[in-house]
């Protein structure tokens, strides 16, 4: 009896982005357990090579770069079984069509959360030293710092305000244990002891900001977090106080944010803004209690490696009719980003 045919897969996806998440061991794998070109990478479905191969698609691995999976790109797609993905939000690719038609969706969402907690911790651990601060006065005049400038500077007993216990925010929570913190939380789907579990202390948001010498945002980009951290909220933050955001910037009003950054009354660390990036006479970029980066906290180089690994696994489960390890359901999106 001949053997079964493998189902067959298409990467659709921005190709410069290919090699870093397929390395070749991870490239033998895939194609051993589909039959995938690897030179065929899709940006426009609508090109009759792709659309060819679309056709007979089973599964599509998807990253940055990919169109939107819409109605019409679904119906070029009858066999269409499951869409991988190997990036993290799959907000803006699928639509309600996709649900309708009971296409599955898997994410390499987690894997992107461990790059952005590390970020987040390094940047908590720099400010809490106030690295930007003397590294700014150390260019300007040279000289060192004398007691007095260092006096309320140091990590022990610092107080950390998570936003969100979306993955991020949990991976942080987990790799914030061995310092010597004080850690609030606030995320109104988890309760009190799951709070303690994590090892922070639940509080709601206007306590939280209050409390906190550091205050940093994982919470998705959904309808009710859109500028959560207006002008009033931000008021809240103590004097000195420090904003990181490696979330999204439509959570801060950055109107406001900007007046607080201009008086010098806060701190901030962003690597997502509103609009992304801004624009060039933006004063965020020349203030010296600002640190702006661009929108690396993400998966980056070799990091990229660890989210090709879920796809390669998750596609292995499908070819071997085991469910999803990381499957994303319709559900979700009013909860995630």
């Amino acid at each position: 009896m001949p053997s079964p045919q493998p189902p067959r897969a298409v990467f659709a996806m921005d190709p410069v982005h290919l090699p870093l998440l397929f390395p070749p061991p991870l490239m033998a794998r895939l194609t051993q357990a589909a039959d995938l070109d690897p030179a065929l990478v899709v940006r426009d479905f609508t090109d009759p090579t792709a659309a060819d191969a679309l056709a007979r698609a089973e599964f599509l691995i998807t990253g940055w770069g990919c169109p939107a999976l819409d109605a019409d790109v679904l119906a070029a797609a009858p066999r269409l079984r499951a869409v991988l993905h190997a990036a993290g939000s799959v907000r803006s690719l699928v639509g309600e069509e996709l649900w309708k038609r009971g296409i599955a969706v898997s994410s390499a969402v987690t894997a992107n959360a461990l790059p952005v907690a590390e970020y987040t911790l390094a940047m908590i651990l720099l400010a809490g030293k106030d690295t930007f601060t003397h590294r700014e006065r150390f260019r300007a005049g040279h000289t060192y710092p004398t007691p007095t400038d260092t006096a309320h500077t140091g990590n022990v007993g610092r107080r950390i305000g998570v936003i969100g216990a979306s993955r991020v925010g949990r991976r942080l929570l987990e790799l914030l244990r061995p310092f010597d913190f004080s850690v609030l939380l606030h995320d109104p789907y988890v309760s009190a002891a799951e709070a303690a579990a994590l090892g922070a202390e639940l509080l709601p948001l206007d306590d939280l900001l209050r409390h906190s010498d550091i205050v940093s945002l994982h919470a998705p980009d959904i309808p009710e977090t859109y500028r959560m951290l207006d002008a009033g909220r931000l008021a809240l933050i103590k004097d000195g106080g420090v904003l990181i955001n490696t979330s999204r910037g439509a959570l801060i009003d950055h109107d406001a944010l900007t007046d607080e950054l201009v008086s010098g009354r806060l701190h901030a660390i962003l690597d997502v803004t509103e609009p992304e990036p801004l624009p060039a006479g933006s004063p965020l970029y020349r203030l010296p209690n600002v640190f702006l980066t661009p929108h690396i906290a993400g998966s980056l180089g070799n990091e990229l490696e660890r989210l090709g690994q879920i796809v390669v696994e998750e596609l292995e489960r499908l070819v071997a009719g085991v469910p999803l390890t990381h499957e994303v359901r319709h559900s979700d999106l009013a909860r995630v980003a």
